[in-house]
């Protein structure tokens, strides 16, 4: 039997170091919308070169598994934290942790990154145009989380957990995931389309809701059974090979169909990429970015704060590069290399603050 490494329950450091490369690809995200021709973000210079396509497809790539990356590892912290604190203290932990850098955000950092759309427009009230632009920006992903966070506060309260027995993860479950995931997104997509935007909520992916949903639970499970230590080092190298087959057999003549088929073929894609990807990159940092230094520990123990103001730092960025006249690739490349460093320090020293590192 193939050994396996397995790193102790009590703290992760590869999953930490995981964490850090998903922020750093969230700030990447956004510099692409930046530079690319997806012009959903408080700053936009649309490409008119041809490689703004380029980072459209870092974009399309990147949505098909971040996000959802994110939930499952926020689904695997939770069983434990709820068995740690019980339900009150697991709730107010959730609503505080959460719920207050998603006030902050709204209240002091919103009116600071889409302050050039305000500017555009002549006579109107600030506190009008406040209210119709609502939304909570990246910090929909907290909005998201806090509602997992009470639906499994609730299920926990009406009935008792899985048993914390490790069982291996079998090719024919991840399989049926993945071919159940396929369906119902497609199915989903169906009324919520693809670009569709949900007011007040701010939901800027709401058909990737099943990927959300689906991920998050299957952390909570993957933590009572153990997946994350237990999968062997070859289900690893699988994944990142399964994630390029399945780019290459599915999206070209997903990208060349329309209607129906083009949105069966994306989900399949979108579900298969995600799955593979997300096993591939577990095993690899378990295996080989298991250790954490003090300049590792830096950037996990900054990259939530990092995920909330990012978009301050990416603005002023952008309008400090609004001279620069270079293709959209190049910009891109020189925005990431100034803004990402820029993120940790203002994250430093937002954490800083008295009292902040209680929440962050």
């Amino acid at each position: 039997m193939q050994q396996v490494k397995t790193e102790p329950r009590t703290r992760l450091h590869s999953i930490d170091n995981l964490r850090t490369v998903l922020t750093v690809l969230v700030v990447v995200h956004h510099v692409a919308i930046t530079y690319g021709n997806i012009p959903l973000w408080y700053y936009t210079e649309p490409a008119k070169d041809p490689s703004g396509i380029l980072l459209d497809l870092l974009v399309t790539f990147n949505q098909a598994f971040f996000m959802g990356f994110f939930f499952l590892i926020s689904g695997f912290f939770t069983p434990r934290s709820y068995d740690r604190k019980g339900s009150r203290a697991f709730i107010r932990d959730r609503l505080v942790r959460l719920g207050i850098p998603l006030l902050a955000f709204l209240i002091l950092l919103r009116p600071l990154v889409n302050f050039g759309d305000y500017a555009k427009l002549d006579g109107v009230p600030y506190w009008r145009f406040y209210l119709a632009s609502w939304d909570p920006g990246p910090m929909w992903f907290a909005e998201v989380l806090i509602v997992f966070a009470l639906v499994y506060a609730l299920w926990r309260s009406r009935r008792a957990p899985l048993d914390s027995r490790p069982a291996p993860l079998r090719f024919r479950s991840i399989v049926l995931f993945v071919l159940g995931l396929a369906v119902v997104t497609f199915l989903w997509r169906i009324p919520v389309r693809t670009g569709s935007y949900v007011p007040v909520l701010g939901l800027p992916t709401p058909n990737f809701l099943p990927q959300y949903v689906a991920m998050f639970a299957l952390g909570c499970v993957a933590f009572r059974r153990g997946w994350f230590e237990t999968l062997p080092a070859r289900a690893g190298r699988l994944g990142l090979v399964a994630a390029g087959v399945s780019s290459a057999v599915l999206l070209p003549p997903a990208f060349m169909t329309s209607g129906a088929v083009a949105s069966a073929l994306t989900a399949a894609w979108e579900s298969a990429f995600a799955v593979s990807l997300i096993i591939g990159l577990s095993v690899l940092f378990r295996e080989r970015f298991a250790e954490q230094g003090p300049r590792g520990r830096f950037l996990s123990d900054h990259a939530f704060t990092v995920y909330i103001i990012h978009p301050l730092v990416l603005v002023a960025v952008g309008y400090g590069l609004r001279w620069l006249d270079a293709i959209a690739i190049v910009k891109f490349a020189i925005m990431a290399a100034v803004a990402l460093p820029l993120c940790w320090a203002l994250a430093y020293l937002v954490r800083s603050l008295p009292g902040a590192k209680r929440i962050l």
